[in-house]
């Protein structure tokens, strides 16, 4: 069979907890480059930062004082472009598409795009996400809702919403992971070809649930591999970790024209994301 190898990491991932966190984007690369070349691109970028880190990670690369070696690395010049894909999530339009989805069976970009900036946003996200992880009951995340400033439809359809049912998932749906490996997977084997996948090791990948991502897609191995011992899980580290820092900026109102003209030819179009202009910009 034909078979395409990646590696994959990711950068703002929290599990399921989608509010509160450290980071409001999640990103998840994969890089298709063989180990020798991944390899040639670290020792690059070693011999261009000259920094004594044993190993080095994305935020050696988003310091202003090497701007120009980040413009090598996603540029035409550089060993990525046309070798790498990645996912990107606004983690709170996911959170709000997950409860809007799952109560009342309708998107949550009204909500979304009503919701930001108004009172009560915040804590209704935080009921929201306690709720999908079942850490709070139905009547809690009402209150939050009746304290939220939005007067929309999907909210009058939230606060007549029931109750939820139906059993827990194998794989969480707001685990932000799952998705990205199983989307990283269809992305790869849109060809034909079966994908294997090296990926930076995470708690959360057990056993099962790699069992679970295999069942019906094209997925032949998931390995979890330390990236000390993988240069390409290094590289993907880079390109996840300099892609969330330009997607979170964007959502913040503080593009930088010049990065995001360089990740746009990276991105998934089936990210997640709810700010469409913003979004565009780094999509089309």
């Amino acid at each position: 069979m034909s078979l395409v190898e990646i590696a994959c990491d990711e950068s703002g991932y929290e599990g399921e907890k989608l509010v509160g966190g450290v980071t409001d984007v999640f990103a998840h690369a994969a890089v298709s480059l063989d180990e020798l070349t991944a390899a040639e691109c670290v020792a690059e970028l070693r011999e261009r930062i000259r920094s004594p880190a044993t190993e080095y990670k994305a935020n050696h690369v988003l310091r202003s004082k090497h701007r120009p070696v980040l413009l090598w690395l996603l540029g035409p010049q550089g060993p990525l472009l046309g070798h790498a894909q990645v996912q990107l999530m606004d983690k709170a339009y996911f959170l709000v598409s997950q409860v809007t989805g799952q109560l009342i069976g309708e998107p949550g970009d009204e909500l979304y795009h009503a919701g930001r900036g108004a009172g009560g946003w915040g804590d209704f996200l935080e009921a929201a996400n306690n709720l999908l992880r079942a850490r709070a009951d139905t009547s809690t995340f009402h209150a939050a809702l009746d304290r939220l400033e939005v007067d929309s439809p999907t909210v009058k359809a939230l606060r007549k919403a029931g109750p939820r049912a139906g059993e827990p998932a194998v794989i969480p749906p707001l685990d932000p992971l799952m998705r990205a490996i199983a989307r990283a997977v269809e992305y790869w084997g849109e060809r034909g070809s079966w994908v294997a996948i090296a990926h930076d090791r995470q708690t959360t990948l057990s056993p099962e649930r790699i069992a679970q991502l295999q069942v019906g897609t094209k997925l032949a191995r998931l390995e979890l591999v330390h990236s000390f011992t993988d240069s390409r899980i290094q590289v993907a580290d880079f390109l996840a970790g300099v892609a969330r820092k330009i997607a979170s900026d964007q959502l913040k109102g503080e593009d930088d024209a010049e990065l995001t003209a360089l990740i746009r030819p990276y991105v998934d179009p089936r990210s997640v994301w709810g700010d469409q202009p913003s979004w565009l910009r780094l999509a089309s």
